[in-house]
């Protein structure tokens, strides 16, 4: 099975969605896993919300500290724009996919709601591509 690793600062919003919306149109096709390079001590409160809203709950998720052995042992990774920040380890990764995605954190729940439906949108292409 393939496995797909996804990236962001924190691993506390964008990476936790797409590892989310990953788990469920890729179940069984796919291991899935996230993590960021300086995690936080939880998952956003308002991306859990927003995930529950589709029917997904994160709530028992802990963000986890991305590892060099994590990027070695995936076949994907894909970051999510913390490379515009100069600390995205991704890069140093192949292949790379860098999705230069907004980061929800601070923003108010419309705009999360936007971040979410674009990593949706963006893990069900990246699926069926990959399939």
């Amino acid at each position: 099975m393939k496995k797909i690793l996804f990236v962001c600062v924190e691993n506390a919003g964008r990476s936790q969605i797409a590892e989310a919306f990953a788990n469920r149109y890729g179940k069984g096709k796919f291991i899935v896993s996230s993590a960021g390079n300086k995690p936080a001590d939880k998952i956003n409160p308002i991306v859990v919300e927003v995930l529950k809203e589709k029917g997904i709950d994160i709530s028992m998720n802990k963000p986890k500290l991305l590892t060099f052995q994590m990027a070695q042992d995936s076949d994907l990774v894909v970051t999510m724009g913390c490379n515009d920040q100069g600390i995205c380890p991704g890069p140093f990764f192949k292949p790379t996919i860098d999705w230069k995605l907004e980061d929800p954190k601070g923003k108010p729940i419309e705009k999360v709601r936007e971040i979410r439906d674009d990593i949706d949108n963006r893990v069900q292409r990246l699926i069926e591509k990959n399939e």
